[in-house]
């Protein structure tokens, strides 16, 4: 049961399909109910591999030719049983969009997901492997950020 602010009366939780007023009645000013304990906004429930729905699905361009798959970086794996580079990449992208916190992957080891996956996954992060950016990744990325300005600064300087 959800904590209105509006004055419409609680209704009775029974087994009935008829809802049923429920009057609250405080005698003690120390008494209180569950709704009074709950406080600041409540986590929706998340559905584990939700990725998994989406198997088999691909996008289509307007002549209904299929895109070419995203590969993966090497050292991104993934971290839950029977994942295809496709359920990874939409992990990550949802990750992205939804969540503001970084994208760290998940802290559990392989084993220990393959064994029990819905009681060690962090919903809150992909379902990839924790992964480690190295100052060697970072410099790689930076040569070929650079790369790109320069071939698009050409690009451009043609056109002009």
């Amino acid at each position: 049961m959800r904590h209105d602010a509006n004055l419409v009366l609680p209704i009775r939780q029974t087994a009935s399909i008829f809802k049923q007023p429920v009057t609250v009645i405080r005698n003690r000013p120390e008494s209180i109910t569950r709704s009074d304990l709950k406080h600041g906004p409540q986590e929706q429930p998340k559905q584990l591999f939700w990725e998994k729905r989406l198997e088999g699905l691909h996008a289509c361009d307007t002549n209904e030719e299929r895109f070419k798959s995203l590969d993966l970086p090497h050292n991104i794996q993934g971290a839950g049983p029977n994942l295809s580079t496709e359920n990874l990449l939409q992990s990550i992208a949802a990750a992205l969009h939804v969540s503001s916190q970084p994208i760290t992957g998940q802290n559990a080891t392989k084993s220990v997901l393959m064994k029990n996956p819905s009681a060690s996954i962090n919903t809150e992060q992909p379902l990839i492997q924790a992964v480690t950016v190295t100052d060697i990744d970072i410099k790689r990325q930076e040569s070929r950020v650079q790369d790109a300005r320069k071939r698009l600064e050409q690009a451009m300087s043609t056109l002009y």
